[in-house]
């Protein structure tokens, strides 16, 4: 939706009392297409969801799929209140035959190298298949297109464009882990709107060209950007000083250019390559082009959300000894130039999850072609030393660097080399504190100019002590809230151009999990009626509600909440299958009038022990029979939501 409109209508939100809050609701969408309220076009109504259990083994086949079990009540201005049954309206199953824009069939989630070809599964030599994905994650829902032939395009009603990613498979047909070793395929969706439901409908299917890109390296979450393009991620950084012995990374390498050798030139096999922003920008024909921004920070890079001025980057960092950044563009909808900031945490308290304030060093200022020259140009031995043991040398300083001790020393005149591609090593030797864990997804509530933190999992040296950061947990993580200001100079003492800028971060009490001492009755670690390790989160400004996705490892299902900021309840919403994870989270104000919650799962049936113990035997040939012997998952959205206004 307009970004302004958003904030315009603001004034006119007011909490009625309960879970419910202020929503110009005309009529509720289904996937089964059926509009079952209705009200003056244009009059507001009220709205909130009334949550669901967690399903347990007396329902087995609802925790072999996803479920949804929770309502969303409105009220109109009749005081008449409608209460509608949500559910699960699935696109495709990764692995599904779906049309290309030519109405070919392609493979979703289907893996292709750097030039195009399809990538085969040759592990089984019973079997011979193309890989696809398990794992689709990050999406985004885009605001309508101009100049859309939507007739070409096999689309009956209004044309709307989805960008989903696909972070990585899990394994091949021999049962072999594939993590990370195949590049990441992100697909335009091209969906059919029915104007009067509100219901989408995948009709094409178009892999997007990556090659310009260099490929793309495990990308996670995802957010639309102010000016409707889809900003993507890469997670997890090579550690450049050893990529050549990384296995991992060369065999990626591999695959990326179907060829062997490709591990041997250096132009290829180059690690700072990845782990930037990549951007989808979506054309009328429902075709997309990717452009790699490589100022914005070399880190593991999960959810960025570009705040409502089109220039300030608030960034998730998911890695031991991770930080909290900020890109500040040097002009509105335009990433490729920009300062990039690292934070200094000055805690306040360390209770729960704790709170602190925080202060901002300036890592630089670069150009994405500058970095990207740089990053073709130099090795990692040209920018700093490393160090993996103590060199008894005092002209290098210790660091932490993804749970390990590292000895650096930076070369002369390296500094923006340093800062841009070598991010968390340089950030610890300004002094920035680099003591998160598992810091996933960012989103931001514009109306109170609140931004809000996904902290999957409070451990390591966000509570021993090895760092600045010294809080109690829990292990089953918190959704912080930032708050954001203006006038902010940064530990220089040069001004901040951003009126977005994070100066306090506290952990949200109703949204901190809660470790349970002993597992429960069906195995759960973390209490099922909390959320626990947070990890995709998106806000709705209209309904004034956080969507929070789990990645849990202390669920035995993993679920998505609606947590209302007004009135501090916390519903569940949806439950995916047990072992897999919520992804693909957006949740969607208004496009064409519709408002839209979009949801993927990934990985479904990850077993893990003792977690699942009490329940794989039960589930396991269930999810087999679900998912495609648990080699597929879905992307899709939760059908039942409102028109938001009359269109």
């Amino acid at each position: 939706m307009n970004e302004n409109f958003a904030l315009s209508r603001r004034s006119t939100l007011k909490v009625l009392g309960g879970a419910f809050v202020a929503l110009p609701i005309a009529r509720l969408a289904h996937a089964e297409g059926t509009a079952t309220h209705e009200a003056a076009a244009g009059m507001p109504g009220t709205a909130s969801f009334e949550g669901m259990s967690a399903p347990g083994l007396a329902d087995p086949d609802a925790m072999a799929r996803v479920s949804v079990g929770s309502k969303l009540s409105l009220e109109g201005p009749d005081k008449a209140k409608k209460i509608s049954d949500l559910s699960y309206h699935a696109f495709f199953q990764t692995g599904d035959e779906v049309p290309d824009l030519d109405g070919k069939p392609t493979i979703a989630g289907g893996y292709f190298d750097i030039h195009g070809q399809p990538i085969m599964d040759l592990s089984d030599p019973a079997e011979k298949r193309q890989f696809f994905s398990d794992c689709p994650d990050g999406m985004a829902l885009l605001q309508p297109i101009e100049g859309v032939d939507k007739a070409a395009l096999g689309v009956k009603g209004n044309p709307v464009f989805a960008v989903v990613q696909f972070e990585y498979t899990s394994r091949d047909l021999a049962k072999d882990d594939m993590y990370g070793r195949l590049p990441s395929p992100i697909a335009v969706l091209t969906l059919d709107q029915d104007p009067d439901t509100g219901h989408l409908e995948l009709v094409r299917y178009a892999n997007v060209d990556t090659a310009g890109a260099h490929g793309l390296w495990i990308t996670c979450g995802a957010s639309r950007s102010p000016w409707n393009t889809h900003l993507s991620s890469e997670e997890y950084p090579t550690d450049a000083f050893s990529a050549d012995s990384d296995e991992t990374f060369l065999a990626y390498i591999t695959n990326l250019y179907g060829d062997a050798e490709a591990v041997k030139d250096p132009a290829k096999a180059n690690p700072y390559l990845y782990n930037h922003i990549p951007e989808v920008r979506v054309n009328a024909d429902g075709s997309g082009t990717i452009t790699k921004h490589f100022c914005v920070g070399r880190i593991s890079h999960e959810l960025i959300q570009v705040c409502p001025d089109a220039r300030t980057v608030l960034m998730g960092d998911d890695m031991t000894n991770g930080g909290a950044f900020m890109f500040v563009a040097d002009r509105p909808e335009d990433l490729s130039a920009g300062s990039l900031y690292v934070a200094k945490w000055h805690q306040t308290s360390g209770k729960g999850p704790g709170a602190g304030d925080l202060t901002w060093i300036k890592l630089g200022h670069a150009t994405s072609d500058e970095i990207e020259t740089l990053a073709k140009t130099l090795k990692p031995t040209d920018i700093m030393d490393v160090a993996y043991e103590d060199p008894s040398d005092d002209s290098f300083a210790k660091i932490a660097y993804g749970g390990k001790d590292n000895w650096v020393r930076l070369k002369p005149g390296m500094e923006k080399a340093a800062a841009f591609l070598e991010t968390h090593r340089y950030a610890a030797l300004k002094g920035a504190s680099l003591g998160f864990t598992k810091w996933e997804g960012t989103t931001v509530n514009a109306a109170d100019k609140i931004g809000y933190v996904a902290m999957s999992y409070i451990k390591g040296p966000m509570i021993d002590g090895s760092s600045d950061i010294k809080v109690e947990g829990p292990l089953a993580g918190s959704v912080y809230a930032l708050t954001l200001t203006d006038g902010q100079k940064d530990e220089g003492g040069e001004a901040i151009d951003s009126e977005w800028v994070p100066v306090h971060m506290a952990g949200i009490a109703e949204v901190t999990g809660e470790d349970l001492a002993e597992p429960d009755a069906l195995g759960n670690l973390a209490n099922p009626d909390k959320v626990a390790n947070p990890d995709n989160i998106k806000f709705s400004e209209d309904m004034r509600t956080l969507f929070i996705g789990e990645d849990s490892g202390l669920h035995v299902n993993n679920f998505l909440w609606a947590y209302n900021v007004d009135d501090k309840t916390c519903k569940r919403v949806l439950s995916t299958p047990s072992g897999a994870e919520s992804t693909g989270l957006q949740s969607v104000d208004n496009v064409n009038g519709w408002t839209y919650i979009m949801s993927n799962f990934q990985h479904p049936g990850d077993w893990e022990s003792p977690l699942h113990d009490k329940v794989k035997d039960v589930l396991e040939p269930l999810i087999d029979k679900n998912f495609k012997n648990r080699y597929a998952a879905q992307v899709g959205y939760i059908a039942g939501m409102p028109q938001a206004r009359s269109a």
